[in-house]
């Protein structure tokens, strides 16, 4: 018994440390530093002439349907005209996507007849790169009008090699679960950006908007399924900053339905895993200690341990009160399955339209770590291969 219970608060503290230690432990280390330190001083907004040339990168494949809503947004983007680019690296699109881009003159199109995968087309994008700085978005995510002047902002800091926006998810109309469900998330993980990024370093930028200094661009490879991720961190690997910036916010509307939200799930997930393995020397305590105390706090272990932790927290709990533990262990056995039944409970009402924030909550937790597991056999099959697979979105 004794190795159960070792077993099950190594769980325990695993799953604990991943979702809430962390991130409280993170908080108490910022007040502290605030109190040392004081609070961080922003750099000044650079005067048009001292902003820098940079272009803005939408790769795209088949993106018709939004090309006229995301050249409106683009073409509304407060940055000086003679210093800002725009370019569309279009992989492999055999829809109108090209036929329409041509009808606006500010546009560099970059085109690729052979679908190769996101990774294939942001480097050819930077092949052809002629600004200072670049920063991507996608086809579908709408930026506020001063993203890119916050992004130079950012930049004007000697320390940052990259920038990250904040990604900000909308529902089209109330009751649409999936989109919510998504919200709720990136709303904790933008609190958890924004900590990291004070500390030190946020730990990666999300593809939605980042900008990155473009001599700094390490080679990813063209099966990463995490470009975004690999790039800004690699940059990071190199010593170099992650800027956060909620000034700077990329928005779009989440996925259409809990089966779309999936697909992107478990690739996010199979490339979390991916990436775990090729930055495996950031692991490394003894080279930068405090990269690898965030990174391993808040990208490994959600990746890799911590829904294997939830599973065998479970599994070790029964087995403990059948063996005749102490109440302590018949008490969390009882809270896990409450929590288990709200999780069930929140993913029959949103079958049948149904909404109630607490139980979709504990659905959507649940929702997030089975696609883990879901893209560990999704990275069996699609590790050669860097194309997208696009979600729908409401």
């Amino acid at each position: 018994m004794l190795t159960l219970k070792i077993l099950f608060w190594a769980c325990l503290l695993i799953v604990f440390y991943t979702y809430i230690g962390y991130g409280m432990l993170l908080y108490i280390i910022i007040q502290l530093k605030r109190l040392l330190t004081g609070k961080p001083r922003e750099t000044v907004m650079p005067s048009d002439e001292e902003l820098p040339t940079m272009t803005l990168m939408i790769c795209a494949y088949n993106e018709e349907d939004v090309v006229a809503e995301k050249m409106a947004n683009t073409l509304a983007l407060d940055y000086p005209k003679d210093k800002f680019r725009i370019m569309w690296v279009t992989d492999g699109s055999n829809d109108r996507t090209n036929e329409l881009l041509a009808a606006y003159p500010e546009v560099d199109i970059v085109f690729s007849p052979e679908r190769k995968g996101k990774t294939a087309a942001l480097k050819h994008g930077l092949r052809e790169l002629k600004t200072r700085y670049v920063a991507f978005t996608d086809a579908n995510t709408m930026i506020n009008k001063t993203a890119l002047r916050e992004i130079a902002r950012q930049f004007m800091d000697p320390t940052v090699g990259c920038v990250s926006g904040e990604k900000r998810v909308a529902a089209k109309k109330e009751g649409e679960m999936a989109a919510e469900g998504e919200g709720l998330y990136w709303r904790y993980e933008s609190t958890l950006k924004r900590w990291d990024s004070e500390l030190y370093s946020a730990m990666g930028a999300a593809g939605e908007l980042y900008a990155i200094d473009p001599t700094l661009c390490h080679e990813v490879p063209d099966e990463a399924l995490l470009d975004d991720f690999m790039m800004s961190m690699l940059i990071v690997d190199d010593g170099k900053r992650i800027a956060y910036t909620p000034d700077a916010y990329a928005q779009e509307y989440g996925s259409a339905n809990i089966y779309e939200e999936s697909k992107r799930k478990r690739r996010i997930a199979a490339g979390g895993l991916q990436s775990i393995w090729w930055l495996r020397s950031m692991l490394n305590p003894f080279r930068q200690p405090l990269v690898a105390f965030q990174y391993i706090s808040h990208r490994v272990l959600r990746w890799s341990l911590t829904p294997i932790a939830m599973v065998l927290l479970l599994l070790v709990n029964i087995a403990l009160v059948v063996m005749g533990a102490e109440m302590f262990y018949i008490v969390i056995l009882a809270l896990q399955v409450l929590f288990y039944l709200m999780a069930f409970t929140g993913w029959l009402m949103s079958l049948k339209g149904r909404k109630n924030k607490l139980l979709y909550t504990a659905y959507y937790f649940i929702f997030m770590n089975l696609n883990v597991f879901r893209g560990m056999a999704y990275l069996q099959s699609h590790h050669t291969s860097g194309a997208w697979e696009k979600a729908k979105r409401s």
